[in-house]
């Protein structure tokens, strides 16, 4: 059975126009429930108020890197299952070690097309 296409999706981004150019990927797969977060205190303190099916974050952000957003997520009793998908340039094995020791669902590597963003999504979550 597909997943509901309306499911909500937390995006966080430092930089608003990749905010914006994942939110138009989002749209082309057909899903339009996105919020968009400049940094990892604004997404912690919108994920405990709204609840998000998924969690899409840029790894290179400051102060909050993704990759402390991800730990505090998932050291949050009520978030610590929402499914994280980690967005960076950096494609060496450290990196990706650190985020899966952290509990990422998944990972893209910048950059990335419509295609790949629905593959990835749906790897964690299912067809939709």
């Amino acid at each position: 059975m597909a997943l509901d296409k309306n499911f909500p999706i937390l995006v966080v981004d430092g930089q608003m126009t990749m905010l914006r150019i994942e939110r138009n990927l989002l749209m082309q797969i057909g899903l339009t429930n996105v919020d968009l977060v400049q940094d990892g205190s604004a997404a912690i303190r919108r994920a405990k108020h709204k609840t998000y099916r998924l969690i899409i974050s840029n790894w290179d952000m400051s102060p909050m890197t993704g990759l402390e957003l991800l730990r505090l997520v998932r050291a949050d009793k009520r978030l610590k299952a929402t499914p994280f998908i980690m967005v960076t340039t950096e494609s060496n094995t450290q990196t990706l070690v650190l985020a899966k020791q952290a509990g990422i669902s998944n990972h893209i590597i910048k950059p990335f097309n419509s295609d790949t963003l629905k593959e990835k999504i749906t790897a964690v979550l299912g067809p939709f």
